[in-house]
């Protein structure tokens, strides 16, 4: 199971939504899979347990999770929008990381450079070129 920050200013529940939905969507967890009961996993990441029932029903309801009564709760098919949903949340992510480099002095210049260097290199071992 993965961890949670304490020390992190995002809401507990929102990092246990976070981490899942970036797990499924990776394929780390594996559709129709069981997930932790809600006090399981309350005590593995040691936290209240109804930080993750708040999680989990977040979960449900975005399409990630589905209960089966008396049975437990698995992993769903990641929905539709999924995708688009996680690629916001690293956009987000990435703003911070730039506004903490231009804080520290960085320019947005060498940001930019650093950022399209890789994306060359990769675009050039796509198409064959390896220069």
């Amino acid at each position: 199971m993965f961890q949670v920050d304490l020390k992190n200013r995002k809401p507990l529940y929102e990092q246990v939504v976070d981490n899942y939905r970036y797990r499924i969507l990776e394929g780390e967890v594996l559709k129709d899979s069981k997930v932790p009961s809600i006090r399981e996993a309350a005590k593995t990441l040691g936290i209240n347990p109804n930080t993750v029932q708040k999680a989990y029903r977040e979960l449900e309801s975005r399409g990630y999770f589905y209960t089966v009564l008396g049975q437990g709760t698995f992993i769903a098919s990641p929905p539709e929008n999924a995708r688009r949903e996680i690629i916001e949340v690293l956009y987000r992510g990435m703003t911070k990381i730039v506004q903490e480099l231009v804080y520290h002095g960085e320019s947005y210049e060498n940001i930019i450079t650093r950022i399209q260097l890789p994306t060359q290199a990769e675009s050039n071992e796509r198409s064959g070129n390896n220069g």
